[in-house]
C-alpha cells in the first residue's frame, strides 16, 4: 500500500511540473501513386492540476495509512 502511495505522489508531482504529455505522430496527407506526402503533428494531452492534486493527496493518504498500520 505504501508503494502505491509513493507512486501516486511521484505522478502527482510530475503532473504539476510537466502540465501535460506531448508526443509527435507522422500522418500521411496524400498518397498518389509513387508519391506520398507526410507531415509531423505534435499532440499534447493536458494533465489538469485537479487530477495531479487528487493523485498527490491519495498518495499521501496511502503512505500515512500504511505507516500507521501495525506490522505483523
Amino acid at each position: 500500500m505504501r508503494t502505491l502511495g509513493v507512486i501516486l505522489i511521484v505522478l502527482g508531482v510530475l503532473g504539476f511540473v510537466l502540465g501535460g504529455v506531448s508526443f509527435t505522430t507522422d500522418e500521411t496527407v496524400a498518397d498518389v501513386g509513387p508519391l506520398e506526402v507526410e507531415t509531423e503533428r505534435t499532440r499534447t494531452i493536458p494533465i489538469t492540476p485537479i487530477a495531479s492534486g487528487v493523485a498527490l493527496l491519495a498518495g499521501v493518504v496511502l503512505v500515512v495509512a500504511g505507516s500507521r498500520r501495525p506490522h505483523v
